[in-house]
């Protein structure tokens, strides 16, 4: 892992930074939310950890650009083409201000449009996920404690664990009854959304998580994670990174069989 060791190291450094600033506001009774132009809710939690990470990266990093949910983009001082950190600073916002536990810091280095380094810190639930290209992918409270992990091996859809967004989305993307028909296929499935079904398929608990609409901070992290446990990603063109706008993520045996299926019409009436 020489070629991003320090990188990955410096990840687990933004993590620690942001898990002791969103740790403390969670549940916090004076949490201040607002709502930001498109109607999603940002929280005090969300700016503070973005800030804190930027000005870490801004003193280690002052070369690399930095892609940030709540701030933008701050372009690196190399010049374009160069490396980029993309931040979720908290994935589930919706979730943490409810005080539901399943939320997290979502932190990657890319290089061009290819990320390479990939973590996923959840402190509520005590869990952080890790990736650096070519190296393996990896789950534990910290490095000391790692656990290598591995996508699972059910080549069947209709054997299989599947995760997807909630079905608002697919509906306005038009593939609500594509979408419909694969959960009537499915051995299981649950919503689970976010960053989380992307874990539990790294990790082998789940088979496939799809997503109609993304961000790149919102998929950035995931790509090496679930790419080096032996995984696809990919959009639902089937185009590989992060770049497409959509997601859909599998153990890999069962990509081209769900991507051929979400491209189908299907009845929507449950």
């Amino acid at each position: 892992m020489a070629r991003y060791a320090d990188d990955l190291s410096l990840a687990h450094v933004l993590a620690d930074t942001a898990d002791s600033i969103s740790v403390a506001r969670f549940r916090a009774l004076d949490l201040h939310v607002e709502s930001k132009p498109d109607l999603t809710p940002v929280s005090d939690a969300d700016t503070a950890v973005e800030r804190a990470l930027r000005a870490t990266l801004a003193r280690t990093r002052p070369r690399d650009a930095v892609l940030g949910e709540e701030y933008g983009v701050t372009e690196a001082a190399a010049g374009p083409g160069t490396r980029q950190w993309v931040i979720d600073p908290i994935d589930g916002t919706k979730n943490y201000i409810r005080g539901v536990p399943v939320w997290a810091t979502l932190i990657a280095l890319m290089e061009g449009d290819q990320p390479v380094v990939g973590l996923v810190s959840a402190p509520a639930l005590g869990r952080r996920w890790w990736a650096a290209v070519g190296h393996g992918a990896y789950a534990g409270r910290h490095t000391a404690a790692a656990t290598p992990i591995k996508v699972s091996g059910v080549n069947r859809l209709a054997d299989a664990s599947f995760c997807y967004s909630d079905l608002m989305g697919w509906e306005e993307n038009g593939r609500l009854g594509a979408m419909l028909s694969i959960l009537r296929q499915t051995w299981r499935n649950r919503a689970y959304g976010d960053f989380y079904g992307y874990m539990l398929l790294a990790e082998g608990a789940l088979d496939a998580m799809v997503e109609p609409e993304l961000s790149l901070w919102d998929v950035a992290a995931l790509v090496p994670i679930v790419t080096e446990a032996g995984g696809s990603f990919t959009d639902l063109d089937g185009r590989a990174g992060p770049g497409g706008g959509s997601a859909v993520a599998t153990n890999g045996k069962l990509h081209a069989d769900l991507l051929e299926r979400l491209s189908t019409p299907g009845i929507e009436a449950l």
